[in-house]
C-alpha cells in the first residue's frame, strides 16, 4: 500500500486542530453510537468483549457531515487517518491492501446512529483487481471462489460507486448462465465467472467513457465518498422523513477486513435476531446460506435456510453463535439484529444492533424482558413507541395483496395520510348516497373534493374518506380521526368530476360504484379491492398490560373528543377519563334536524332585531319624562307584540330542537357516568348549515328563467336573502363562537337547558353526570362574563324546576392569542381552560391550515423553514409560549384552574410531552388515539423525571 494524498481537491474550512476522524474498533465503545453509528459502536463493543470480529475501523459521522457541507471533500486530516488505520489492519492480518501476492480485502459499509436498513450503501470485496485476484486464488487454492469474489465486487462497485444501471450487469450474467445452461450463480465455474468479470469491466468502461477500473486505493476513497453521499440519497431521506430521524446526524463508514462465506460448504453467511421480530417469541430467529456472501441472503438470489438448520449443517458454529447471541442480548438488554459469516468453519460476527420489530413483538418483548429482570417497567414503556399502539389497533392491508396491486399498476395516487387504517369500498361522490348505501350495509368510500359538516351523515357509515383537497387538520381529516375511519386527503393528482360522478388520474378513470382502496397510514389510493388484515382487539392482552403500567406512571389524564354516545362508549373502552370536547354542531347537521336548524337560522336575525327594539324602548321608558311615557308605553306595547310574532318561528325551532339536544346529551352523559364531559356550545358560522350561496344563486336564476314554480321560487328567494345576509369576508373570524351566543342568546340558552335537563334526569336515576360548559372563541373577558351570566341563570332555573343539584363547571376554549395573553383576566370568569390548539396555531402563525397544507407547508418543511408541521406537533417556541403563559397566568388567579387541550395536538406524542411539562391536567384526543396518548403521557412523565435509557 502507498500513502497517497487526499484524492479530492475541493477545499473545506479547517476543523479544530487534532480532530479525530477515524477510530479502530478497539478504540470505540457502545456509548459512542452518535459518533460511530450503530454498526461501528456494535463492532467496537463486540471487539472489546473479545468476540470474533474481523478487524476494522470506523470513519465518524462528523466526517460525513463535514464531507456533505464541504463541497463533497474529505475533511483535512481524515484521509491520512484512514491510511494510518489501513496500515494497522495490514499489520494485524499479515496482508497488504492491493498486494498481488497476499491481498487484504475490505468491506465499506454505512452505519448511522439509528438503524436504517437497506437505505444506504455497502461495497464488499474491495481491493481486488486483475493482479490481486490471482494472489487470492493462490492463497485459497480456490479459483472459483476468487473469481466469484471479483465479479461480485465489480458488479457492486459499478452499481453503487459509479451509478451504473444494475440491469446492465444482470444482462451479462444471465447471458453467460444461459449459454452454460446454469440456473443459479452457484452452478457457474471459474471460467464462467472469469468471463463475467470481463463482461462487467467492459460495461464499466462503456458507462464511464473508457476510464479504466480504479486501483485498490482509488477504490477505497471513492467507496467512502459513495457511502457518505448515500446519506443524502432519495431513499435515505424518505426513510428519515417517515421515521422522524433527524437529517443532520450523518452516517459513519465502517472499513472492515473481509471474511468469506463463499469458500465452500463449510462456509456461509446469515442474519439472525435474538428473538422473533414478528411475534416477540423468545427464540433465535433468522436465516443463513452455505457457500454465500451476505448480499445473497438479502437479495433473495437463493432461498435461505432457517437458522435452526445451521445446527445440523455446522453444529459447532451453531452452538458458538447461540452463546454469542445470548451474551449480546444480555449486554445490550434488548433484541439484537446480528450479521455473521462463517469462513471455513470459523464464525465471525459482523454486526450487532437493536432489532427493528413489529408492534406486537415490541410489546411482547418489553413485557417479557421486565419479567426476566433485564429491564425496568420504565424502560419497557420507553421501548414501545406510540406508533406501535396505532398499528395494533387498526386494520391494515395484507402486504402481499398490496404489493400485487402495485405491480399491476393499480396504485392511483399517493397523498396526505390523514387518518390511519385500511379501507375498501365503492367510490361514492355525494354524502346522501353514501349514507343510503352505507346504512344498507354496502361498503363505500366517500369521495369528495373536500368535506364539510353537510357530509357528516355520509361519513358516518362510510368505510373511509378520500378528498382531493385539504390537509391533516381539514374537516375530513379531523372528523375521520374522531370516528376512527381511514382518510386520505389532499390527493391533488386526482380530478373529481361530481357532475359526471367520476374521478380521473392519468389514464385511469374510476366511476361511481367502482371499487377503490385507501391506506390512511401511507396516503395511497388503489383501484379495486385490496384484502385487509383485521387485528383481534379482544386478544390484545399484552397491550392492555403495558397500558396498565403506563396508567400507573403517567401524571396527565387522557380524555377524548366525542360527539355521539357511541364515540364516548368507545373512548371509555379505550381508557378515556373524560370527554374533553363534545362538538354540538355535528349534532345539528343530522339530516332529520337540519331543516329545523335552518328554520332557526332564518328566523334568528328578525327575532334578535325585535328583541333589541324592545330592550331599547324599555331603557328609554325608564329614563323618560312623564310627558313622553304614554307615547313610549304605546310604542313598547306594539314592539312587544311585533317581537312576539317575530320570535315565534325562532322559538318554535328552538322548542323542536330542545328534546333532540336533550336526547343527545343524555346519551353522552350516560356513557360517561361519573366522568367529566366538556360540551362546547355552537361554534361555527351559521352559513355552514345553509345551502351554498353560489349553488342557490344558480337555482334561483333558473327558477326565474323558467317561471315554472312561483311558490318554490319564493321560498328559494327568501333562503337566498338569508344566506346572503349571513355571508362574511372571513367567516372563521366572523360571527361565530361566543359572538353567536351574544347575538342570538336563545341558541345557547336552549343548549344549556338541554344539558341540564338531561343531567338532572340522569341524577334522579342514580347516575353521576358531570357536565362542563365550554364557551368558545372568547377574546375578551367581558364576552365570557356576559355569556356565562346568561347561561348560569338558565342552569339554575332548570335545577330549580327539577329540584335536583348537578355538579357542573363553566369555562372557555383558549384559541385566540389575546385570550392567552389576558388569561389572568379570563380566569376570573372561567373554571377551566381548554386550549383549542388548531385555531390557536392558525391565528398565531397567520395560516389558513387547509391552504397552508395544500399550498406551501410541504415546501416549508422540505426547505427546513419550519422544523415540524405546526398543525401536527405543537410549535413550542410560539404557540407553546402562549400556552405556558396562559397556564401560569390563569393559575395565579385561580390556583385550582382545570386546564386541558382538545385540539389535534392532544393525540400527538411529541406535543403531549410539552403539555405534561407545562402542567396541564389532561389532553383530549380522538377515541382511537386514547391508548396512544396513555402511553405517550407515561413516556412524558418518565422523560420529565430525568430517566435515561442509556
Amino acid at each position: 500500500m502507498t500513502g497517497e494524498a487526499n484524492p479530492q481537491s475541493a477545499a473545506l474550512a479547517a476543523p479544530p486542530a487534532g480532530t479525530k476522524w477515524v477510530y479502530l474498533f478497539e478504540e470505540g465503545a457502545a456509548s459512542m453510537r452518535a459518533l460511530l453509528g450503530g454498526k461501528g459502536a456494535g463492532c467496537a463493543e463486540m471487539t472489546r468483549a473479545g468476540l470474533p470480529v474481523p478487524p476494522g475501523f470506523t470513519i465518524t459521522t462528523e466526517a460525513c457531515n463535514a464531507f456533505s457541507t464541504g463541497g463533497k471533500a474529505f475533511p483535512p486530516g481524515m484521509w491520512d487517518q484512514v491510511l494510518e488505520s489501513l496500515n494497522l489492519l495490514e499489520k494485524k492480518t499479515g496482508k497488504v491492501f492491493g498486494d498481488p501476492e497476499n491481498p487484504l480485502l475490505v468491506s465499506v459499509r454505512s452505519g448511522a446512529a439509528f438503524s436504517m436498513p437497506g437505505m444506504m450503501d455497502t461495497v464488499l470485496n474491495l481491493g481486488l483487481n486483475d493482479d490481486s485476484v490471482q494472489g487470492l486464488t493462490r492463497l485459497t487454492g480456490n479459483e472459483r471462489f476468487a473469481q466469484d469474489a471479483y465479479r461480485r465486487f465489480v458488479q457492486m462497485y459499478g452499481r453503487i460507486v459509479l451509478g451504473i444501471d444494475p440491469k446492465k450487469f444482470d444482462d451479462v450474467l444471465e447471458r453467460i448462465k444461459h449459454d452454460r445452461g446454469a440456473h443459479q450463480d452457484t452452478e457457474m465455474n471459474a471460467d464462467d465467472l472469469r468471463e463475467a468479470v470481463r463482461g462487467f469491466k467492459q460495461v464499466v468502461e462503456r458507462e464511464t467513457a473508457g476510464r479504466p477500473f480504479p486501483e485498490p486505493i482509488g477504490q477505497l476513497s471513492q467507496a467512502i465518498m459513495a457511502v457518505f453521499a448515500s446519506w443524502n440519497g432519495d431513499r435515505a431521506i424518505a426513510y428519515r422523513n417517515a421515521n422522524k430521524i433527524p437529517h443532520h446526524l450523518g452516517t459513519a463508514v465502517n472499513v472492515q477486513t473481509m471474511v468469506f462465506g463463499n469458500m465452500g460448504n463449510d462456509s456461509g453467511t446469515g442474519v439472525a435476531f435474538t428473538r422473533d421480530p414478528s411475534t416477540g417469541e423468545r427464540e433465535l430467529y433468522g436465516e443463513f446460506l452455505l457457500n454465500a456472501q451476505g448480499e445473497d441472503v438479502v437479495a433473495g438470489i437463493r432461498t435461505p435456510m432457517p437458522i435452526s438448520q445451521l445446527a445440523r449443517e455446522l453444529p459447532d458454529v451453531y452452538q458458538r453463535f447461540t452463546e454469542i447471541a445470548g451474551r449480546l442480548e444480555q449486554t445490550y438488554r434488548d433484541v439484537q439484529d446480528l450479521e455473521f459469516t462463517v469462513e471455513r468453519g470459523q464464525l465471525y460476527m459482523l454486526q450487532t444492533r437493536t432489532a427493528q420489530r413489529t408492534a406486537a413483538a415490541a410489546v411482547r418483548t418489553a413485557l417479557d424482558m421486565v419479567r426476566e429482570g433485564l429491564i425496568t417497567r420504565d424502560e419497557a414503556l420507553q421501548r414501545v413507541q406510540p406508533d406501535h399502539v396505532v398499528q395494533l389497533l387498526l386494520p391494515r392491508f395484507d402486504p402481499s395483496a398490496k404489493e400485487t396491486a402495485v405491480r399491476n399498476a393499480r396504485l392511483l395516487a399517493t397523498a396526505i395520510s390523514a387518518s390511519p387504517g385500511a379501507a375498501f369500498g365503492k367510490a361514492v361522490f355525494d354524502a346522501d348516497r353514501a349514507h343510503e348505501m352505507g346504512s344498507a350495509g354496502e361498503k363505500v368510500i366517500l369521495v369528495r373534493p373536500e368535506t364539510s359538516p353537510d357530509d357528516v351523515h355520509g361519513m358516518i357509515p362510510a368505510q373511509g374518506i378520500l378528498t382531493s383537497r385539504g390537509g391533516k387538520t381539514s374537516h375530513a381529516a379531523v372528523v375521520a380521526r374522531g370516528m376512527g375511519k381511514p382518510a386520505v386527503v389532499g390527493a391533488e393528482a386526482i380530478t373529481i368530476d361530481l357532475q359526471r360522478r367520476v374521478m380521473r388520474v392519468g389514464q385511469h378513470t374510476v366511476a361511481e360504484d367502482d371499487w377503490i382502496s385507501i391506506d390512511g397510514a401511507t396516503g395511497e389510493v388503489f383501484q379495486g379491492e385490496i384484502a385487509t388484515i383485521q387485528p383481534n382487539i379482544g386478544d390484545q392482552d399484552d397491550l392492555h398490560e403495558l397500558l396498565d403500567w403506563a396508567d400507573a406512571r403517567r401524571r396527565l389524564e387522557i380524555w377524548a373528543n366525542a360527539d355521539y354516545p357511541q364515540d364516548a362508549e368507545r373512548a371509555r373502552e379505550f381508557g378515556a377519563q373524560g370527554i374533553g370536547l363534545c362538538r354540538t354542531e355535528h349534532m345539528f347537521m343530522e339530516q332529520e334536524r337540519l331543516p329545523v336548524v335552518q328554520q332557526m337560522i332564518l328566523a334568528a336575525p328578525a327575532a334578535a332585531r325585535s328583541e333589541r327594539d324592545v330592550n331599547r324602548l324599555r331603557a328609554e321608558l325608564e329614563d323618560a319624562t312623564p310627558n313622553r311615557r304614554p307615547e313610549l308605553q304605546r310604542a313598547l306595547h306594539e314592539a312587544e307584540r311585533s317581537s312576539a310574532e317575530a320570535r315565534e318561528p325562532f322559538l318554535g325551532a328552538l322548542k323542536q330542537l330542545l328534546p333532540m339536544q336533550r336526547a343527545d346529551f343524555t346519551g353522552i352523559l350516560r356513557a360517561m357516568d361519573g366522568l367529566p364531559v366538556v360540551i362546547r356550545l355552537l361554534d361555527p358560522p351559521l352559513h355552514e348549515f345553509l345551502p351554498d350561496y353560489a349553488d342557490l344563486l344558480l337555482e334561483v336564476a333558473e327558477l326565474r328563467r323558467s317561471a315554472s314554480n312561483p311558490a318554490l321560487l319564493g321560498e328559494k328567494e327568501v333562503l337566498l336573502q338569508a344566506v346572503e345576509a349571513l355571508r362574511e369576508a372571513n367567516p372563521m373570524l366572523g360571527l361565530r363562537g361566543c359572538r353567536l351566543g351574544l347575538s342570538f342568546p336563545g341558541i345557547n340558552e336552549m343548549q344549556v337547558r338541554a344539558v341540564f335537563e338531561a343531567a338532572c334526569d340522569l341524577k334522579r336515576q342514580g347516575l353521576d353526570p358531570r357536565p362542563e360548559i365550554m364557551i368558545p372563541l372568547v377574546g375578551h373577558v367581558n364576552e365570557l362574563t356576559k355569556v356565562r351570566t346568561q347561561l348560569e341563570e338558565t342552569a339554575r332555573e332548570v335545577m330549580n324546576e327539577q329540584s335536583v343539584r348537578v355538579e357542573y363547571k363553566f369555562g372557555t376554549m383558549i384559541e385566540i392569542p389575546r385570550a392567552a395573553l389576558t388569561a389572568d383576566e379570563i380566569a376570573q370568569a372561567a373554571e377551566f381552560f381548554s386550549f383549542g390548539t388548531n385555531d390557536l396555531t392558525q391565528m398565531t402563525f397567520g395560516y389558513s391550515r387547509d391552504d397552508a397544507e395544500s399550498k406551501f407547508l410541504a415546501r416549508y418543511l422540505e426547505d427546513k423553514i419550519l422544523p415540524e408541521n405546526p398543525f401536527q406537533t405543537v410549535d413550542v417556541a410560539g404557540v407553546g409560549k402562549l400556552v405556558r403563559m396562559a397556564v401560569e397566568a390563569g393559575r395565579r388567579v385561580r390556583p385550582n384552574l382545570e386546564v386541558g387541550v382538545c385540539g389535534e395536538h392532544g393525540g400527538d406524542p411529541a406535543s403531549i410531552e410539552f403539555f405534561d411539562e407545562v402542567g396541564l391536567n389532561y389532553v383530549s384526543c380522538s377515541p382511537f388515539r386514547v391508548p396512544v396518548a396513555r402511553l405517550a403521557a407515561a413516556k412524558a412523565a418518565i422523560a420529565g423525571s430525568g430517566y435515561s435509557t442509556k
